[in-house]
């Protein structure tokens, strides 16, 4: 029996997601073939029109599934009473970071389908991830500088030094190769840059004292 025909359909969709994102992820593109997510499926290509309508409606899920993840922690994060804004923040990078580790295409991928899309669904990404993004940073640095944790920092340029810095970093397999003779992002390399990110980002948000010492307890 066919692999499709073993499966419901909210089984196949899912594998048709996975499988495109594990081509991205290991090939470092923002693109897939059709016959190549065909064959590592197991699955007949004819699917991807059954269940996105076409490669663009296939991109356009996997998008939605990996961003969906994001602006829900980020927006439990925000409201979560009991933790201070420092640790909010800690806790966030941490989980933009992982994130990005398990899908390191997800800028790239946001990137090239607000380009390609119509202005109806480039504004349907945007409103329904980076702008939900873009507020939780507001209120979440809002809270920071009410109770005197963080000085004031542009939310919006914010969103742009942390994701840049993330994507930067994720998307850099062939820097990695050619410069450092390294040719994979492995756990211990991630888990490095994530206490590296918090250190600089925090340095950069925390308020000051008077001697130029953070006031983070």
């Amino acid at each position: 029996m066919h692999a499709s025909r073993e499966k419901s359909p909210v089984a196949t969709r899912a594998l048709l997601l996975e499988t495109a994102s594990q081509i991205m992820r290991d090939g470092d593109i923002v693109d897939v073939s059709l016959a190549e997510l065909s064959q590592r499926s197991g699955l007949n290509s004819a699917l991807v029109k059954y269940h996105f309508g076409n490669k663009a409606g296939l991109l356009a899920a996997l998008l939605d599934r990996d961003w969906r993840a994001i602006v829900e922690s980020v927006d439990a994060l925000v409201a979560r009473d009991g933790w201070s804004p420092q640790d909010k923040l800690r806790r966030h990078i941490s989980k933009v970071i992982d994130t990005f580790y398990a899908v390191p295409y997800l800028n790239q991928l946001t990137m090239r389908m607000v380009r390609d899309s119509d202005e109806a669904e480039a504004r349907r990404i945007a409103d329904s991830y980076l702008s939900p993004l873009y507020r939780a940073y507001e209120d979440l640095i809002g809270q920071g500088v009410a109770t005197g944790a963080f000085r004031p920092v542009d939310p919006q340029l914010f969103y742009f030094t942390l994701t840049g810095a993330v994507d930067r970093f994720f998307s850099a397999r062939l820097v990695l190769r050619h410069c450092f003779g390294q040719d994979t992002l492995t756990e211990d390399l991630r888990d490095r840059y994530r206490e590296h990110t918090i250190d600089i980002v925090m340095a950069g948000i925390l308020a000051r004292d008077g001697s130029g010492e953070s006031t983070d307890t």
